[in-house]
């Protein structure tokens, strides 16, 4: 399945969401040909069957592009939300007292319903709650379990179904909930490479969507809580890769502790060779804005410099005036990035040691070999994708083509820092390996006559974990003579 569109010319990878603004197929297409490496469908919006025509979409330009496409479904997760007022709307007063209590009638500026007894179990005094994405702060002065008193610490109005957001607690609440488990069933059988989990907060979080998905699809653990931060090892240890959701942690913590955080996240997965998206407000402007801000650019521009394998577009792209316009300019900016002659030295300020394994060696000296004697590409063959994450793991300075026989593999490439996947007929012997390694590095222009190659395979061809082969070859430029694949 050779690919009609050249490698990207970049390592990051882009994720653009679909939406109102990029649901027809002309639009879906224009955002790939942009720089689209993997399409997020969100299903926090719309139903099952606005989905179908997207995935079908999706599917269908990847059999007319011949590239193998990433698609994320990214679950809706628990949503907190306050009751209805009998007016609609009131006016919180700083300073005042609010109760939130379990009382089915509407409410006025002196108490409103709190549809959630989880909360009214966890919260302790002295804890805040969030309303309306943080605009209104209330401390909690007394909780029982059917009703919180609390102090109004930043007024403000408050409408009816507003959200809530309680940072200072653990609440007993499942990640999943039963609409959750409903989509879930659904992007499974609609063939989903990643799922994305929200609300997480600790590892059996995790642990309960993995045993769910059942190997299905690989999964993606959004750390979008203070509570998954603190338990992050524990996350990674069970996720398949974690997205750094700035949204709701820019919410849940003070917004000078996010860079933090984001920096934190972003070093803990790469140490660990999850991959890892940084998403959010990322060209927000551009909704609205042909052109983003320079500090929406600045902010982009360090996601990458920190070695973020994916950054993300939301409703730049799903929702905006110049969704196409946003994915080119994510392209352009990763690009720049990497083409800074100091960019390699920043992307290896943090340290990522390998695992006692022979995989894990061959992948490091891959990259030292490469670095050597000025390979042009690193060609790695898998089955199931683990050779080609510790790769991208010691983030290589040339491009990685990753060859599989399996489909499934190559479209979980998507958010792999530096890897371009292609599915092609599996090999059966040393010598098949490397001339279609040489054929395949020639056909997608990673690599010309008189320059090398650094292969890694694993020998028995087609056994899953056997990596156990480097071996570096020289072109000559005559290899695609008489071959056709």
């Amino acid at each position: 399945m050779p690919s009609q569109i050249a490698p990207r010319g970049r390592k990051v990878r882009v994720v653009a969401t679909l939406g109102p603004a990029s649901s027809s197929p002309e639009m879906i297409r224009a955002l790939m040909l942009a720089g689209a490496d993997t399409f997020r469908i969100n299903m926090s919006h719309g139903g099952h069957e606005d989905k179908k025509p997207l995935i079908a979409a999706i599917r269908e330009l990847e059999k007319d592009l011949k590239r193998a496409t990433t698609i994320l479904f990214d679950l809706q997760g628990p949503k907190l939300r306050v009751g209805r007022f009998e007016e609609g709307r009131v006016m919180l007063e700083t300073g005042a007292e609010f109760v939130l209590d379990r009382e089915d009638i509407p409410g006025d500026a002196a108490r409103v319903r709190l549809p959630h007894p989880e909360i009214f179990q966890a919260l302790e005094v002295g804890a805040r709650l969030l309303l309306d994405d943080g605009k209104l702060v209330l401390r909690a002065l007394s909780v029982s379990p059917e009703k919180i008193v609390t102090r109004v610490e930043v007024g403000g109005a408050l409408s009816n179904s507003k959200g809530l957001n309680v940072p200072d607690v653990v609440l007993p609440m499942a990640a999943l909930t039963e609409k959750d488990r409903r989509d879930l069933d659904f992007a499974l059988e609609e063939g989903a490479d990643w799922i994305a989990l929200s609300f997480v907060q600790r590892p059996e979080d995790v642990a309960e969507a993995r045993r769910l998905i059942g190997g299905k699809a690989m999964l993606l653990a959004k750390i979008e809580k203070p509570a998954a931060v603190e338990r992050l090892d524990g996350i990674l240890e069970l996720a398949d890769a974690v997205m750094v959701a700035r949204g709701d942690l820019g919410v849940e913590c003070p917004p000078q502790q996010v860079p933090l955080v984001q920096k934190q996240i972003v070093a803990a997965a790469r140490a660990m060779g999850r991959p890892v998206v940084v998403a959010t407000q990322m060209l927000e402007s551009m909704i609205l804005s042909p052109t983003p801000t320079r500090a929406e650019v600045s902010d982009v521009a360090t996601a990458i410099y920190d070695g973020a394998d994916a950054v993300m577009l939301s409703a730049e792209s799903a929702a905006g005036a110049w969704p196409v316009e946003s994915v080119a300019m994510m392209d352009s900016i990763a690009k720049a990035v990497e083409n800074d002659p100091g960019y390699a030295a920043r992307l290896h300020f943090t340290e990522t040691l390998p695992d006692a394994t022979t995989a894990d060696a061959l992948s490091l000296a891959a990259r030292g070999i490469a670095d050597t004697i000025s390979a042009s590409a690193i060609i790695c063959f898998t089955l199931s994708g683990s050779s080609a994450r510790r790769i991208a793991r010691d983030r290589p300075s040339v491009p990685v083509l990753v060859l599989t026989p399996k489909l499934q593999t190559a479209r979980r490439m998507g958010l792999l820092w530096g890897a371009h996947a292609v599915q092609t007929r599996d090999v059966a012997s040393f010598e098949e390996m490397v001339g279609k390694a040489k054929r395949m590095a020639l056909r997608h222009g990673l690599a010309k006559a008189g320059e090398r190659i650094v292969i890694m395979a694993g020998v028995p061809f087609g056994t899953p974990g056997s990596t156990n082969v480097l071996h570096v070859q020289r072109l000559t430029g005559k290899e695609l003579d008489g071959y056709r694949d």
